[in-house]
């Protein structure tokens, strides 16, 4: 079997891509188990960061990589909190002071439009000159006061008018066939299959 490192440390994407990963014959490895520290996020674009990722995990343990670099794009405020979703309130991680900040943000808007973006880049190597790059978004609405314990990120405030809930009160498997990042995997699983030929 095939081992791949999947360059990330966050454990709500780790906990997705061992669901997504599950059906496929190669061994997902976190890289935290690798001794692979995060790499630089220094660009404005998600692809750009999600390829500097995943070559950074690549070099750092010679085996191919898969790099997600995701986040939250609000209509009203301009495409923010965008790449800094993580981020957004403040070096330190924090999912609730993340979700006060955005809600404060939107306060007193009537346009509440709002997708998670998704890039997956997979690398053979560092100097990969043909990476496998697939995206997915998942479009909903921020709404001010959070609903449901599952998910992770801005999850609780994600609402899904189709679904008639938040991202965080669906089901495990339910997020992972519809969410930005399942339609990115999916969308990548074809085109392994396809480079594999």
């Amino acid at each position: 079997m095939e081992k791949i490192v999947i360059a990330s440390n966050n454990p709500g994407k780790l906990r997705e891509f061992g669901g997504l990963l599950a059906p496929f014959e190669f061994i997902a490895i976190p890289q935290s188990e690798l001794g692979v520290s995060d790499a630089e996020e220094p660009y404005a674009t998600f692809i750009e960061n999600a390829l500097t990722k995943a070559r950074h995990a690549s070099f750092s343990t010679g085996l191919p990589a898969l790099a997600d670099d995701s986040g939250i794009c609000v209509r009203a405020l301009s495409g923010a909190p965008g790449v800094h979703s993580a981020r957004y309130a403040g070096l330190e991680k924090s999912d609730l002071r993340n979700n006060q900040k955005l809600v404060a943000e939107l306060h007193g808007q009537t346009d509440r439009r709002a997708f998670y973006y998704s890039a997956l880049v997979v690398v053979l190597h560092p100097e990969d000159p043909h990476p496998l790059i697939a995206d997915g978004a998942w479009h909903g609405e921020i709404i001010d006061e959070p609903r449901g314990a599952g998910g992770f990120g801005y999850d609780p405030h994600f609402w899904l008018p189709e679904q008639r809930c938040t991202a965080a009160e669906l089901t495990p498997e339910l997020k992972n066939r519809i969410s930005h990042r399942g339609i990115a995997m999916q969308q990548l699983t074809q085109k392994i299959r396809q480079f594999l030929r």
